[in-house]
C-alpha cells in the first residue's frame, strides 16, 4: 500500500482553489493508501505572521481536513510542531542541500524579490530543506502537489538520490508527485491570469464566504466579449477558468463542460457555476461550523501526533546511525 502525504500552511484564509487542488482529493487517497496529511504551522514562521492568527487558523485547517470527509481511523492528521522530528532531521538535510540549488527555487525568488536581503530569513530561503523533511520522514511514496509545488519535490528526489549514493540505498525513500488532472491551478475570478491565493477579497473564494458572497463573486467574474463559452486559456481565460473550477466540481473532463455549456450565455453559464459550487461548499461549511463548536480536531491532532511520531521516530534514527551520529540507546 502506497504512503501517501501532503501539508497545507495555515498562512492565511483558504480559497475554493485550496479546496479543489488539495481539499476536496485528501479523502479519496485514504481509501488507496496510507495518509499522513499534516498542517505545516512550522512553514508558516518563514515570512512573518500574527500569533493568534496562526493559531486560529491551524484549528481552521485542522477543521477543514475533517469537514473535507478525512477519516481520522484511515488518515494520520496532526500539525508539523507537534512531532519535533520534523525540526531535528531538517537540522541533518540541510547540509546536503546546496545555495545554489536553494537560490534557484522559483518560490523563493517570487517570495523575496521585494524584501531587503537584511529582511529575508534563512527559514524562508531554506524552505525546501524542511519540505524535504517533512516527505522523506514518513517515507511518502506520493506527494500530491499543485503545479507550483512540483519544484520542491524534484529538489526532495535529488536529496534523496544524494544521501543514498553516499550512504547507501535505502537511507531515504525516493518520492513521486502527482498533480490533480482538472483543477489543479484555479485562477483568481477578477484577474484570471493570476493563481485565486488567499490575497484578493474580490477574485478569491473563500471557504468560509456566505454562499450569498459566492454566488455574488462568482456572477462578477470577469469573462470576455467573445459570448462563447469554450475552452482557450489564451484568449479566454477568465471562461476557462469557470470551466475548470465547473470540471473540478463536477469531477469531469473539461471537454464534458465545454459540451454542457455549448450555445449558453454567459449569466445562464456563470449561474450554473455558482449553483454547482454552493452546493459543494454550503454541507462542507456546516461540517466546518459543527467541528469548531465540538472542538473534535483537539484529539483527532493529538492521537495523530502520536501515530506520526511512531513512524518519524524510525526514521530520523535510520538517517542518524547512516550519517554517524552516536547511538547511545544502541545496546
Amino acid at each position: 500500500m502506497a504512503r501517501i502525504l501532503s501539508g497545507i500552511k495555515p498562512t492565511g484564509n483558504l480559497t475554493l482553489g485550496n479546496y479543489i487542488g488539495a481539499l476536496k482529493h485528501f479523502k479519496d487517497f485514504q481509501e488507496t493508501g496510507e495518509v499522513f496529511i499534516f498542517i505545516a504551522d512550522l512553514h508558516a514562521l518563514t515570512l512573518p505572521i500574527d500569533p493568534t492568527f496562526l493559531r486560529n487558523n491551524s484549528r481552521d485547517l485542522a477543521a477543514f481536513y475533517l469537514a473535507s470527509g478525512l477519516d481520522p481511523k484511515k488518515a494520520t492528521i496532526f500539525t508539523q510542531s507537534s512531532v519535533p522530528e520534523h525540526a531535528e532531521l531538517n537540522a541533518i538535510l540541510q547540509n546536503y542541500l546546496y545555495m545554489g540549488e536553494l537560490s534557484r527555487m522559483t518560490q523563493f525568488k517570487e517570495k523575496s524579490q521585494h524584501m531587503k536581503d537584511s529582511a529575508i530569513g534563512l527559514g524562508l530561503f531554506a524552505y525546501p530543506v524542511l519540505m524535504a523533511a517533512d516527505i522523506v520522514l514518513y517515507d511518502a511514496d506520493i506527494v500530491p502537489v499543485g503545479e507550483d509545488q512540483v519544484q520542491h519535490v524534484e529538489i526532495t528526489r535529488d536529496l534523496v538520490n544524494r544521501m543514498n549514493k553516499r550512504y547507501g540505498e535505502g537511507t531515504l525513500v525516493l518520492p513521486n508527485y502527482k498533480i490533480n488532472k482538472v483543477g489543479a491551478r484555479i485562477m483568481s475570478l477578477s484577474n484570471p491570469t493570476v493563481k485565486m491565493s488567499k490575497s484578493d477579497p474580490k477574485g478569491d473564494i473563500f471557504l468560509l464566504d456566505s454562499m450569498d458572497v459566492v454566488r455574488k463573486k462568482i456572477m462578477s467574474a470577469v469573462t470576455d466579449m467573445d459570448a462563447t463559452v469554450r475552452y482557450d486559456k489564451e484568449n479566454k481565460p477568465g471562461i476557462s477558468n469557470l470551466l475548470t473550477i465547473y470540471a473540478a466540481i463536477k469531477e469531469i473532463s473539461i471537454e464534458e463542460a465545454e459540451a454542457k455549456f455549448a450555445g449558453y450565455r454567459y449569466g445562464d453559464f456563470k449561474r450554473e457555476v455558482a449553483d454547482a459550487v454552493i452546493a459543494e461548499l454550503e454541507p462542507f461549511q456546516k461540517r466546518y461550523f459543527e467541528i469548531i463548536e465540538s472542538k473534535e480536531y483537539l484529539p483527532v491532532l493529538q492521537e495523530g501526533a502520536k501515530r506520526a511520531k511512531e513512524i518519524a521516530s524510525k526514521t530520523l534514527k535510520r538517517v542518524q546511525n547512516a550519517v554517524g551520529l552516536l547511538d547511545i540507546d544502541d545496546d
